[in-house]
Parts: structure tokens; sequence; C-alpha cells
């Protein structure tokens, strides 16, 4: 593990482009996987989209064992209670194909993720030989929940109860969960309580317990045929055997989830925003106006373009992380009865990298779906153009698997946690960086320079918020949230360049010139946003004096010469119309 990158170490160094990992180098497996699940989602999915919305009476359990005949419900689950076991590269793809699947990419996340990876990675061999062969097979439906009325984002705060039994053979379950997905057809439930009110434990509840109730399902404003109730458990009686991990550690268990999850989440509204693009350039090509397709207007261009640009770009970050977590897990010894634990313990490096995938993923899809629309119209705004689904799914994409604003918190944070730690060299970063401007200005040629200008910039300003608050920095979220901004648009920048450097090295310059077109135009029109961000943020830091020094050296950082973006969209949006598709 030694050789492998640090989770937020991207900030400090610089990475060879041939060190990650891109679509470029999917295998032939990873392709014959795309295609295999592509097509069940398009054969079985959104094929009965109209009856899945209208919440068909078991179609999502027929679909999600249709899933599993295919392997498509065990990929992080090992061969010896029925799984596939597959790379995260593999598992990525998984997640990017259903994510076009509307409402069941949620209800598969739940049988997938969240509701059996805390047996996969915290549950004993009993429990795993119990409950994960039904997990893979669709016979037992699984579900998360934590989730309470008065506990969202502060899981700890949770006032379900757990208290063992004066026989002690079963811990008695009280309290009410809420927008809980699959819970109408659980079998299994992955519970968190307190035990005795106050130590944060994860249990194993069958769906079938006596005591336990669901409530009616809500109506949301999108992701629709998914199930979504509240939970209630009234005495339910859970056997001890089903405690999961250890008394007073369900936080462990409950976090360490979270980042796989929010990874996948990411792959997810990659898929949603592929699809969404493909939609709307289809739409752009055949929709007439003034005696043309409006996919010549120019403004309509430019639309596209972004779209493709930052569907890019997301790509870019989702596949190097990959590449990151699959890396570990190479360097990882899994093969012991802890090996779950061990892995969990090996993806929480790049903890910080989830969360920057979730965050940025997330509102590229809002963006992309939103222009969707723009760009269908009046049509846009009704519901027999797929559009206007995707519209009104996405919007819940920034808030489960923690907040974009909970997420925005951890990046920062986790970064000074770390550097406390001497994991990281953040104050050695920020010292050396000093130094550099102090010799003084230091102009950034093309896009490599800009590259480092981005992390530069998130450097100085940290430096700016460290030298007024210290450690008690981690207090202000305003601060902490445009901090978080730089590292992500550093995160996107970087691993658009790198993928594109790299593209170039092995494809050729001709090959590869759309993916160097977009990495061109999201740089460039990027790096003016971290510097605009990166004096608001000063400017709330210093004054005077003090205020003005750091504004000399942000534009001592800042000093660069800018492409012509609107050139560059133009091709790409030619690209994307000749295909009518996302494609590079």
């Amino acid at each position: 593990m030694s050789n492998l990158p640090k989770g937020g170490g991207f900030l400090f160094g610089q990475t060879n482009p041939q060190d990650i990992f891109s679509p470029e180098d999917f295998t032939d497996e990873h392709q014959m996987i795309y295609t295999m699940t592509m097509g069940f989602v398009t054969d079985n999915v959104l094929s009965k989209m109209d009856e899945l919305e209208a919440k068909k009476e078991g179609l999502n359990r027929e679909l999600l064992q249709a899933a599993g005949e295919l392997g498509l419900n065990g990929a992080d689950i090992p061969e010896e209670y029925g799984g596939m076991e597959l790379d995260k590269i593999s598992i990525a793809i998984i997640a990017e194909c259903m994510g076009r699947s509307g409402s069941f990419a949620m209800t598969h996340g739940g049988q997938t993720g969240i509701g059996s990876m805390p047996i996969v990675m915290f549950g004993t061999h009993e429990q795993k030989k119990k409950y994960l062969p039904g997990i893979v097979t669709a016979e037992k439906i699984g579900a998360y929940a934590l989730t309470e009325p008065g506990a969202g984002t502060d899981a700890l705060s949770i006032k379900t109860k757990a208290v063992l039994s004066r026989d002690g053979k079963h811990y008695i379950l009280n309290g009410t969960k809420q927008f809980i997905t699959n819970s109408a057809m659980a079998d299994i439930f992955i519970v968190y309580a307190k035990i005795d009110g106050d130590k944060f434990t994860a249990f194993i509840v069958d769906g079938d317990s006596e005591g336990l109730s669901t409530g009616a399902e809500e109506h949301k404003m999108g992701i629709k045929g998914s199930s979504t109730q509240s939970v209630i458990f009234d005495d339910v009686k859970v056997p001890v055997e089903n405690l999961l991990f250890e008394i007073g550690r369900g936080h462990v268990v409950a976090f360490n989830i979270l980042n796989l999850g929010r990874y996948k989440l990411a792959a997810n509204a990659l898929g949603n925003a592929k699809f969404a693009l493909e939609l709307s350039a289809t739409y752009a090509n055949e929709r007439k106006q003034f005696g043309t397709s409006i996919a010549n207007f120019g403004l309509i261009k430019e639309k596209l373009a972004e779209m493709a640009i930052k569907t890019y770009v997301v790509e870019s970050m989702v596949y190097r992380t990959g590449g990151l977590l699959e890396d570990i897990m190479h360097s990882l010894d899994t093969s012991g009865d802890d090996g779950g634990q061990v892995a969990a313990k090996g993806i929480e490096e790049y903890a910080l990298e989830c969360s920057i995938n979730k965050v940025f993923a997330t509102e590229v899809l809002g963006y992309v779906v939103d222009e969707g629309v723009q760009i269908h119209g009046g049509y846009g705004f009704s519901s027999e153009y797929t559009i206007e689904r995707l519209y009104r799914d996405a919007r819940i994409y920034r808030i489960f698997e923690g907040t974009n604003e909970i997420n925005r918190v951890l990046v920062p944070t986790t970064l000074l946690r770390r550097a406390a730690k001497g994991d990281l060299p953040l104050e050695e970063a920020i010292e050396k960086l000093k130094g550099e401007i102090a010799g003084g200005i230091l102009v950034r040629e093309g896009e490599d320079g800009l590259v480092q200008a981005a992390k530069d910039v998130f450097l100085l300003t940290m430096g700016a918020g460290l030298a007024k608050y210290g450690k008690e920095l981690v207090k202000q979220q305003e601060i902490l949230g445009r901090l978080a901004d730089l590292a992500i648009r550093a995160f996107a920048i970087e691993s658009a360049w790198l993928r594109a450097q790299k593209a170039v090295a092995n494809e050729g310059g001709a090959k590869a010139k759309l993916k160097q077109s977009m990495a061109m135009a999201y740089i460039n029109s990027t790096i003016g946003l971290l510097e605009y961000s990166a004096k608001e943020t000063m400017t709330a830091l210093a004054e005077g004096e003090e205020l003005a020094n750091h504004l000399e050296n942000l534009q001592k950082l800042t000093q660069y010469t800018i492409r012509d973006t609107v050139a560059l969209r133009q091709k790409i949006a030619a690209a994307i119309s000749e295909t009518g598709k996302y494609e590079v």
C-alpha cells in the first residue's frame, strides 16, 4: 500500500497520466459486462418504465430476479456465497449502466449496495452464508434502515432503541425509520439502533419479524417506481446472533458503507447524464425550426457541447477513482475471516475522492438534465418525453448517500484530519508554495500549468483559512464549502487532463482530439471560477494589508493565456450531433 497514492494526495504532487485508469483501458470482459448490463436495462427495464412508474405489483422483484440470473446482483459478493466478486471497474460499469434505469437503479442499489454490503464487509461467516446467496438471486430483497424522522444527516442522533431480553437470546427493537428504499418488499433489513439508548449498533432484521410493519408509500417527486416507506419496530425480537459487527460500533459499518455507496452513486449519475445527452442530441437533430435542425443553432450547440464536456469530466473522475479502489484492493489480503473489514478499510483510504465524485457527478447530472429539458423546449415539460422523468429523478441524487453539503464539509475536514496525523503534507505544501510565490510571478503555460494552478489556488486559500482560524477552521462551514469546491474542481480538472494526455500518448493526437478538446474547454472555462471563489473566500478571511497580500499572491498564481473555448465547443457539438450520443 505504501506505493499507492494517498487519499487526497492528488493535491500535493503530480500524477503520471499512464498511472490512472480510464474507460479506454476497459478489458474485453469489461466491455462484455457493459454490453450485457446495457442490454438488460434497455430490454427489461426501459421497455417497462410506464408499468414501473405506476408501481405494478411484483415488477421490481421480477426485475431484480432477472438481474440476478445475469449475475448483476452479486458483483460485490464473494463467490463462496454465490456472488461474482468482480473488480471495482466492473462494479462501476454496472452502476453506470443501471443509472439510466431510473427508479430501478435505486431498487437495485438498495439490493446490491447498502442493503447487502454491511453483511459482506462486517458480517460473520454464518451471517453471510445465511443471507447473501438469497441477495444474489433476489430470492431475498434487502433494505437499509438508518434514516429517522428526526435524524437524517445526523445519523448518530437516532432514537431507535435495542434492549437485551432477560433470557439474553434477543434484542428488542423499538423505533421508526423513514424514507427506506425497498421497504415494501424487503426480506432483510440492515437496521441501526442504540443498545440501552447509547451504543450505536447495527443489526440484521428479518422482514417477517413480528412487530415489524411499514407505512404508506411516499408520494415522491421522482424515482416513483421504487418503494419508499417508513418502517416501524414495535417490540421486534432480533436474535443476538443477528447483531452486525460489534456493539457500539455501528458507525463504523454505516460510514464505511457510505464511501462505496457515494462512489456507485456517482457512476449512476454518469449513466443518467449520458442518457440525457443522447436524448437531447437526438431531439436537436430531428427538431426543425426556421427551416433547419435546431442542432445547427449556436446556443443549442453550446448546450450540447457543455453537457458533453461535463459528462466527460465525470467519466474521467469516476474511472480514475475506480482504478484507485481496484489498486488498493490488489494490495490487501482479504482472504481471512476479517477480509470484508480489511476491504472496507482500504476503500476508506479514498473516502475523500468518493465524496468528491458524489458531489461533482450529481451536480453535473442536475445541469445536464436541466439543459436537456431546455433543448426539448415545451416538449421537455411533457411527461410523454423521457427527459421530463430524468429531470425529476435526478433531484434526489444531491440528497441521499449524504447530502452534497455534508460531503462538501467532509472534503476539507478529511484533509485537515489526515494532515494532523502526518498522512498528508498539507502545511509543508502551503509553506513551499509561499516560497515559490515570493520568488516572483508563476506564469502558467498550457493546461499542465493550469492543472497545477488549480491545486495551488486551493493550497493558498487553505493557508489563509488556517492562518485565521487554525484548528477552529472545521467549524466555519461557509469557508469549508468553498475550499471543498476548489479541491473538487482541482480533481476534476486534473482527471480530465490526465485522461486526455494518456489518450494522446496511447492513441495518437488525431484519435484523442475530442478528449483533448473537452479537457481544454473545461479547464480554461473553470480556472477563472476557481480564481473568483478564492478571492471571495479570502475576502471573508482577511482585510486590509493582509487581504491585499493574499490577493496579490493569488494574482501571481493565475497568470495564463486562455484558449478560444467557443471554437472548442463548436467542434465538440459537431461531434456529438454527428453521432447523436455521447461518444469520445
